[in-house]
């Protein structure tokens, strides 16, 4: 016992030569290092997010341009090239064959989500137990909290959504003009990688920039595994819930099917935003079928966190579900909607940075 005394009191002394002033000047500037860090998170969170999503983009183009290379023995720049136009004629493409058809489909999901809206709160303020719920429902919700009408919550809604979507940069840029910096940034990012990693290296102390690249270049395989996988688990999902929506007889399959494969970027909260409007339009067809709806989207959202997930996190990115969701709060409420949609490729990144860091527990130390 003495000598484990001992050797605590070794492990919590200070350095040798360091006095109790410099202990607490050491923590000191610690904790003014720390607060530094997220008074800059706080103020220019969304540049951060702007600056993340671009990179983001780039390690998309970098890994189709490296897959394309190495599939047809093309230089890196005339590979990037060709996914880049690839790109263009598709979305140019679809917008030519199918952009009226979009538009239309998107009103009318638009059109008929608002009438189920309306529909469901009358529903429920004809039903006693309704109203009290509507009574207890903030304003921007569509119920009667803060003294707001129904229209008017609703209106708040609409007014909460537009709000936060257009200012995901927080300036007169807008959210085109933020989709045009990301692109931007990313297409240069992809073009010259190597040129902003070794800026980036050359910011980092000698001694540690061995680290630091590989650092880096386990950031950049992280975030292309992940979106590698995503992508994969978001076709799946939008394929299979259009497909049964479809079967189903609910109007707008195609519609909802897409919405459901976007949404489930965010995972874990997006299923469950891409199943309510599927819900709600289901809700004019009568109970059986809204019934039917939600039994296949709980179907769909097993297969996929059963069977999908586990198959592509074999290739991927393994994260635990409480860590996901955590993120999501975290970084959602710090930079509001953009956090949110980029929580889980941030999240990846960080633990895969974290895993390189830190030195592997050993046999005596783990729980």
């Amino acid at each position: 016992m003495a000598s484990e005394q001992i050797l605590e009191d070794e492990q919590h002394a200070p350095p040798p030569g360091e006095t109790p002033l410099d202990s607490i000047a050491r923590i000191l500037r610690l904790t003014l290092t720390l607060a530094a860090v997220m008074l800059s998170i706080w103020l220019i969170g969304d540049v951060i997010m702007v600056v993340f999503a671009s990179a983001l983009f780039a390690v998309i183009l970098h890994g189709l341009a490296r897959g394309l290379k190495r599939w047809t023995n093309l230089p890196y720049g005339a590979a990037l090239a060709i996914v880049c136009v690839l790109m263009v004629t598709l979305i140019v493409g679809i917008g030519w064959s199918s952009g009226s058809d979009i538009v239309a489909q998107a009103a009318k999901l638009r059109d008929a989500l608002t009438t189920q809206v309306y529909a469901l709160r009358d529903r429920l303020a004809a039903w006693p137990q309704g109203q009290v719920l509507l009574n207890y429902l903030p304003a921007s919700l569509g119920g009667h909290g803060g003294g707001a009408s129904g229209s008017g919550g609703l209106m708040s809604l609409g007014s909460r959504i537009a709000g936060s979507m257009t200012g995901f940069l927080g300036s007169a840029f807008g959210v085109l003009g933020t989709l045009a910096v990301v692109v931007i940034a990313g297409l240069y990012f992809a073009a010259s990688p190597t040129l902003y990693a070794n800026g980036i290296l050359r910011l980092v102390p000698r001694h540690w920039r061995g680290r630091g690249q590989e650092v880096m270049l386990v950031a950049a395989d992280t975030l292309w595994a992940w979106v590698a996988g995503q992508a994969l688990d978001m076709a799946v999902v939008g394929i299979l819930s259009g497909m049964g929506l479809w079967i189903i007889g609910v109007p707008l399959a195609v519609s909802l099917g897409f919405l459901a494969a976007l949404c489930n970027f965010i995972p874990y909260i997006g299923a469950i935003l891409g199943a309510v409007p599927a819900l709600l339009l289901a809700l004019s067809l009568g109970l059986r079928e809204t019934a039917m709806v939600a039994a296949l989207y709980a179907v769909v959202q097993f297969f996929e966190g059963n069977v999908m997930a586990p198959l592509i996190q074999r290739k991927a990115v393994q994260m635990p579900p409480g860590l996901t969701v955590l993120s999501q709060t975290f970084f959602g409420g710090i930079f509001g909607a953009p956090g949110l949609i980029l929580a889980s490729p941030l999240t990846a990144m960080l633990l895969a940075v974290g895993d390189k860091l830190a030195p592997p527990l050993e046999d005596n130390e783990r729980v």
